[in-house]
């Protein structure tokens, strides 16, 4: 399988880094999106949507989307809870990470690290809304090792992509004692390099 991403993205760094936790051969093909290479017309015969990443499968078939991406590569693997239920509360987080928390905290990072906004100048209602999504996650990871109980899960992989780089968006971790812990055991779970 071929997965085309942009390194610099964490949407796409989790579809890596469930390939390299459960095995999975792959080629990797870089895709700058700050060079609009999502915009080319060889691309966009990929994805229409224009958007990072996207799996394309030996048979010839195409998945996109982070989440879906994963969602598929993980089925029958301890990324995904044998439990119906907990299966379905990591989906919970899975939609939540797209819509509630990814919106804030990967924005205002794209904002600074890439198009050099100084902290003062990004969207207020953007950073309230990404410590919110930070107070929720410090709220279950201090009840709870991982997102979804006791063990990794995927839920656990989409929302560090980002979490693990707030600081990069002007979000600063000090009050979150259980979100730093949870950083570290899964990173350390994935067999990452601790992000600084």
């Amino acid at each position: 399988m071929k997965i085309h991403g942009d390194a610099k993205s964490g949407n796409c760094l989790k579809v890596k880094w469930v390939c390299d936790r459960l095995g999975l051969p792959y080629t990797w093909i870089a895709v700058d999106t700050l060079k609009r290479e999502t915009r080319t017309s060889q691309f966009l015969k990929l994805n229409n949507a224009g958007q990072v990443p996207v799996v394309e499968f030996d048979d010839g078939r195409v998945l996109a989307e982070s989440n879906a991406i994963i969602r598929y590569l993980a089925r029958g693997s301890d990324l995904i809870p044998a439990d119906a239920f907990a299966a379905a509360k990591m989906d919970e987080w899975l939609f939540w990470e797209q819509y509630s928390h990814e919106p804030y905290i990967a924005v205002c990072r794209y904002q600074m690290l890439y198009l050099g906004k100084p902290a003062s100048d990004l969207d207020p209602d953007k950073v309230k809304r990404g410590y919110a999504a930070l107070a929720r996650m410090e709220q279950q990871l201090a009840a709870t090792r991982f997102l979804v109980g006791e063990g990794v899960s995927l839920a656990d992989v989409s929302l560090l992509a980002y979490t693990r780089l707030a600081h990069e968006g002007g979000f600063h971790l000090d009050g979150y004692a259980a979100v730093r812990r949870w950083i570290g055991e899964t990173e350390r779970s994935l067999g990452l390099t601790p992000a600084h």
